[in-house]
């Protein structure tokens, strides 16, 4: 578990609203709980309407009425799809349309969530295999706070590798918590035993795992550190959601070792994200 340099703001909460709203394609929810990592990073999470449904992995719109008008972007889910709220992990955009405001958020405030969740990094996206990576940077660790929370994860993979790759330690907070948490969850502990593993490594300062993501798979590096085999087509399954630049390479790393996208209906070898919150 990675050891931080900075503590995340204390979180606030309050009971969910018993009767959300329905209007205009999406759901209006209150704001139950805010957590600020960094002046970049921070979660939230609000009340879920009883009708919503989920897929482990997928994004929905989210986003606040201004002006009379919604504005919304798209946003993975990190809750699991059995809890009682609904969770999202962002960045913060001085300039940013959404983000800009959204950062400022307080517990009470009404959030709009589409009713229509969508996405490529599922499971049946996935040909069978028994090896789980999950690629990820910044906040494209979202959608796999879902997966790994998802006990049909490990009903088919062996092993589930996730990996979290950030320019700064501070910036591993909500991963390293959304482990830890997975680890010691009072169902989940059980069923996930020892076969979720979590890699994570930073760009810009000391840390006992550093480097780029692509630069660590190229060099077998960060399957060493891991005690684990490097990466193989036959028995790997890989997800990616993150930075263009992350994307781009590890993708190349992937047809160059002969793996398949795989998409909705036409199963692969590994997938992509490439739906984004605003930069």
């Amino acid at each position: 578990m990675a050891v931080l340099d900075q503590a995340p703001t204390p979180v606030t909460t309050a009971p969910a609203d018993p009767a959300p709203k329905r209007g205009g394609g999406f759901y209006r929810e209150r704001v139950i709980e805010v957590t600020h990592y960094t002046d970049k990073l921070f979660s939230f999470k609000t009340t879920r309407p009883a009708s919503f449904r989920f897929r482990s992995g997928e994004f929905v719109m989210i986003g606040l009425e201004v002006d009379g008008k919604p504005l919304l972007r798209a946003y993975s889910v990190t809750s699991a799809f059995y809890d009682e709220h609904l969770e999202f992990f962002s960045i913060k955009v001085p300039n940013g349309p959404l983000t800009s405001r959204l950062k400022d958020i307080k517990v009470g405030d009404e959030l709009l969530v589409g009713t229509k969740p969508t996405g490529t990094l599922l499971a049946d996206n996935l040909m069978p295999g028994k090896r789980l990576i999950l690629l990820a940077t910044g906040t494209g660790f979202a959608p796999f706070a879902s997966i790994i929370r998802d006990p049909e994860t490990y009903d088919r993979f062996e092993t589930v590798m996730a990996v979290e790759g950030c320019r700064h330690i501070a910036e591993l907070e909500f991963a390293t918590r959304t482990v830890t948490g997975v680890r010691e969850h009072e169902l989940l502990a059980e069923i996930v035993g020892d076969r979720l593993l979590y890699y994570a490594t930073v760009t810009r300062e000391p840390f006992y795992h550093q480097g780029r993501i692509p630069d660590l798979i190229t060099s077998g590096k960060m399957f060493h550190d891991i005690g684990l085999e490097p990466l193989n087509r036959e028995g790997d399954r890989v997800m990616l959601c993150g930075s263009p630049g992350m994307l781009r390479d590890v993708t190349k790393i992937l047809a160059e070792r002969g793996f398949i996208e795989g998409s909705s209906g036409v199963p692969g070898e590994y997938v992509i994200e490439k739906a984004f919150v605003e930069r």
